[in-house]
């Protein structure tokens, strides 16, 4: 096992003390986990790309990791009344589609390559600070005002944008594949 899928699978077990500290109102902990959640993620990155520690596992783990403690934190701040509900729901719908489109493909014999596009990316990073955002507003008490607001316009046109060009991808695969063999 690489340091890099290590570390990503660190991140994974991080997701349940984040939101039992959420759910038992310690919002300024869940803050600082979700923070070194975070750095975490950047570092695991930087390992597998600048030491060659890249892997198969990795390929898959390191999302699975990062969609995990999104879709959480995002239920469990929307539950709080910490971010608008509609953003949850737009949020954990997106990956339910991504995992359902891929769980389809396997049942059905096709094979897809997991690879982000750069809207994806683009999305994760907001949603990343959409949450940094939430926290620190519950947790501290910072109103970032118009910032906050404009943060979650962001995710929604990303999470639309992204979900939508893995339909695209996937039903092109599907159109173009002879089925099961």
């Amino acid at each position: 096992m690489t340091v890099p899928n290590l570390i990503s699978l660190c991140r994974l077990f991080s997701v349940p003390l984040m939101v039992w500290l959420l759910v038992t109102r310690q919002p300024e902990l869940a803050f600082w986990v979700f923070i070194a959640a975070g750095v975490s993620d950047a570092i695991d990155g930087l390992i597998a790309k600048h030491f060659g520690q890249s892997s198969q596992l990795g390929a898959y783990l390191d999302p699975i990791a990062d969609k995990v403690m999104l879709v959480s934190i995002y239920v469990v701040l929307s539950t709080q009344g910490a971010i608008p509900s509609w953003v949850a729901i737009l949020v954990v719908s997106r990956d339910v589609l991504i995992v359902g489109g891929l769980l389809l493909s396997s049942a059905i014999g096709l094979t897809i390559a997991m690879h982000p596009f750069l809207v994806s990316k683009v999305n994760t990073l907001v949603q990343i600070i959409g949450a940094g955002i939430a926290l620190s507003h519950l947790g501290y008490g910072i109103d970032f005002g118009l910032l906050e607001l404009g943060t979650y316009y962001a995710i929604a046109i990303t999470t639309i944008a992204s979900g939508t060009i893995y339909v695209i991808h996937w039903a092109r695969i599907a159109s173009s594949a002879e089925g099961p063999k």
